[in-house]
C-alpha cells in the first residue's frame, strides 16, 4: 500500500510542480517538489518508497513537460539512491539530514538534469551553471528545513516498536 500511496503522491506532486509552482518563483529560484519529497520519503520511510516515487513522478515530469523521456526519472533515481546512502551513513541524524541532503541532491539533480537534457537536446545556453542552480538549490533546502524533520519525526513516531516478546 505504501509504494501505491508513494506512485500516486508522485503524480500529484508533478503535477503541482508543473501548474502551480512556476508561480512561487522568487528570482530565478525554482522549487523542485517532487525531488524535495521524494529525498524526504526515501529518508523517512525507506529506499523502495522513494525508487517508486522518482520513476513515478520522473516520467510523469518527462511526459507533461515534453523532455525526453527517462531524462527526469534517471536524474531523480540517482538522487533517490544518494539520500539513501546519507539516510544510512546517519542514520542518528535522521530529522537533520534532510535539510542537509536536499540542498546537496537538489544541486546535483539540477546538473544531472541540465547534462542529459544538454547531451539529448542543443545546447541550453548558460554561461556558469552551479551559479545559475543554487539559488534553486537554496529554495529546496527551505522547502527540506519545513517538510523534512516534521515527516521523520512523525513516522519514526508512528512506526512500530520491535520488542522481544519473553
Amino acid at each position: 500500500m505504501t509504494l501505491l500511496l508513494a506512485a500516486v503522491g508522485a503524480v500529484l506532486t508533478a503535477l503541482v510542480e508543473l501548474s502551480v509552482v512556476p508561480y512561487l518563483r522568487i528570482g530565478e529560484a525554482t522549487l523542485h517538489p517532487v525531488l524535495v519529497l521524494g529525498v524526504v520519503l526515501t529518508i523517512a520511510v525507506g529506499l523502495e518508497a522513494g525508487l517508486v516515487w522518482a520513476f513515478v513522478g520522473g516520467l510523469a515530469l518527462d511526459v507533461l513537460a515534453q523532455r525526453p523521456l527517462g531524462s527526469t526519472a534517471f536524474a531523480l533515481l540517482v538522487c533517490v539512491g544518494g539520500a539513501s546512502v546519507l539516510a544510512r551513513s546517519f542514520s542518528r541524524l535522521r530529522p537533520i539530514i534532510p535539510i542537509v541532503a536536499v540542498f546537496m541532491l537538489s544541486l546535483g539533480y539540477s546538473m544531472i538534469l541540465y547534462v542529459v537534457l544538454g547531451a539529448l537536446n542543443a545546447q541550453i545556453p548558460v554561461a556558469d551553471p552551479l551559479a545559475a542552480l543554487f539559488p534553486g538549490a537554496v529554495y529546496d533546502a527551505v522547502l527540506g528545513a519545513v517538510i523534512g524533520p516534521l515527516v521523520v519525526s512523525v513516522h519514526d513516531r508512528r512506526a512500530a516498536e520491535e520488542r522481544v516478546d519473553w
